[in-house]
């Protein structure tokens, strides 16, 4: 069942969404405003966020800014404003869709599937950088043509971090992301990982960040 995180700050329109898309078939993650939205998506693994674009605390712009510095989550943003600029500024922000209110459920729910199809489509084609190939499929991972021998939490952080390409990640994001956030294990955890993972994959792409962590680089 594919997941969308929805943040928006008119508790009608957000129950209507919602009651909406669970009738749909979807599950969904709601949020009242910006800085929900955000705990939300760092604590959670979600398929596509809706925003509304005028909220209290973090706005939807902002928001919208924060998750693509991490992922790329499908981003539909919601707003009254319709003037092209603000499209224009939304789409420079990296969001994926951008819908005026009001707007039909009907066209949010087509929205929805058209970038729910685009990122099954990229997923099926697989995830490539550089000599890396892996097949989600198959849980198969390749280096120069080479079939690699990853443990099961290797092969979650390698996934993770290409497609988070060229961002920086903490050692607590990983932890939350792949171990779980009641996993109570030590840092040193993902640094024994990633040293497994550099032996198999050389020191090409996985860079340190002093001070934070780790980021995935490559054409």
């Amino acid at each position: 069942m594919k997941e969308i995180l929805l943040v928006e700050d008119e508790d009608k329109m957000r129950k209507m969404i919602k009651n909406y898309l669970i009738k749909e078939g979807y599950k969904v993650t709601e949020a009242a405003d910006g800085e929900e939205g955000l705990l939300a998506f760092q604590s959670g693994s979600f398929d596509l966020a809706v925003l509304d674009v005028m909220m209290p605390r973090i706005d939807g712009w902002t928001l919208c800014r924060m998750i693509r510095k991490e992922s790329a989550l499908p981003i539909i943003m919601l707003t009254a404003r319709s003037t092209e600029d603000d499209e224009l500024f939304g789409f420079d922000l990296g969001a994926d869709e951008y819908i005026t209110k009001p707007f039909s459920l009907k066209i949010l729910l087509a929205r929805i599937k058209s970038l729910l199809k685009r990122k099954g489509e990229k997923e099926e084609a697989g995830l490539s950088v550089g000599e890396v190939h892996i097949d989600e499929k198959s849980h198969r991972v390749t280096y120069k043509d080479e079939i690699l021998e990853l443990t099961p939490k290797e092969y979650e952080m390698l996934v993770f971090m290409v497609k988070n390409k060229d961002t920086a990640i903490t050692r607590e994001r990983f932890l939350n992301q792949i171990w779980g956030y009641d996993y109570y294990g030590d840092l040193r955890t993902v640094d024994t990982h990633v040293k497994q993972l550099r032996k198999k994959l050389g020191n090409n792409y996985i860079k340190t960040v002093r001070g934070i962590g780790y980021r995935f680089e490559g054409e």
